[in-house]
């Protein structure tokens, strides 16, 4: 969903980011930059541990786009070599998204991004409760069995608060224009509407990655 539909249709599923089945770089030609994917003016220092191939997926909660991607992403996941190193981040392209940045990175330090982050997809696109206020946030983690006390000193602490922050300015490095969108090596930005749909923009980021262990 690219940043100018936000406060138009954030419930309504477009056709910028639908899965549709795409070709293998062995029957296409490899990706070209401009159309596929974008290289950034300036590389993005990466968080990845020496060795390894950073690659990031920016998402949104209540975004209808990352909901219907996680599976495939997640599918992708199973794949991954060892060395590349991903991880999300959320972002906060208005005031109002920020609960779900401290959402993620509240569940990230009780070590529980991965027992809940497909369940919150599913309350918010499934379920039908929005789960994008403080109140609304620590009503359904208590009811999925975190501790909301813990849960909220972490939600309203300095680490969660900078961790955000972190993430705002990840967002305008990669000049992130909509989500879901995959950033490789703080250098290559690809999402839905470049690569043409999101099992494409998959195959873009391997791609990606292979041309950044090139340039390592």
């Amino acid at each position: 969903m690219k940043r100018r539909e936000f406060s138009a249709a954030a419930g309504v599923l477009g056709t910028s980011a639908l899965v549709l089945p795409g070709m293998g770089f062995a029957q296409a030609k490899a990706p070209q930059e401009g159309k596929d994917f974008r290289v950034l003016d300036k590389k993005v220092p990466s968080d990845a541990p020496a060795g390894k191939v950073e690659v990031i997926e920016f998402f949104w909660y209540s975004c209808p786009h990352c909901n219907a991607f996680e599976p495939k992403l997640n599918a992708w996941l199973k794949k991954l070599p060892p060395d590349v190193y991903f991880h999300r981040v959320p972002v906060a392209f208005r005031d109002d998204f920020a609960p779900q940045q401290r959402l993620y990175y509240a569940l990230e330090a009780m070590g529980k991004v991965d027992e809940l982050h497909d369940k919150i997809f599913n309350e918010i696109h499934v379920n039908h409760q929005p789960t994008n206020r403080e109140d609304t946030i620590v009503a359904f983690v208590a009811k999925n069995g975190v501790d909301p006390a813990k849960f909220q000193e972490l939600y309203n602490s300095f680490s969660v608060s900078s961790k955000a922050r972190r993430a705002k300015q990840l967002q305008d490095l990669y000049e992130v224009d909509g989500v879901p969108a995959l950033c490789v090596g703080g250098r290559y930005y690809t999402d839905g509407t470049l690569a043409g749909n999101m099992d494409h923009a998959l195959q873009v980021v391997d791609y990606l990655v292979a041309e950044a262990r090139k340039a390592k």
